[in-house]
């Protein structure tokens, strides 16, 4: 299951962990993002071992918004060992692509 995280507690659950991260920046009044939500539910599960996935509500947390240039909802973006690696912005991605793009990074 995602978990949520904030401006606070984003450092502690994001960079320095030694999972690969996958953040779902999302809005309660978003519908594309609440769309995924079922999506990154299965994926979070079928990638438990090796990957973490959070979520940071952007009008709640507007520093690591700001800081991530994060201007669309959802944006996911994959973190890997504290950095940045890939971004997707938009819904529409099957379970099957979330996990194919996920296993490439983890690799």
């Amino acid at each position: 299951m995602a978990r949520h995280v904030t401006d606070a507690d984003f450092a502690n659950q994001v960079l320095a962990s030694d999972k690969l991260v996958l953040v779902d920046f999302w809005a309660e009044w978003c519908g594309p993002c609440k769309a995924m939500d079922p999506i990154l539910e299965q994926v979070s599960t079928d990638l438990a071992d090796t990957v973490s996935i959070v979520k940071l509500d952007v009008d709640s947390n507007p520093s690591t918004v700001t800081q991530y240039n994060v201007r669309a909802m959802p944006t996911l973006m994959v973190f890997k060992n504290g950095e940045p690696v890939d971004i997707k912005v938009g819904a529409g991605q099957s379970r099957a692509q979330l996990i194919k793009w996920l296993e490439s990074h983890a690799a």
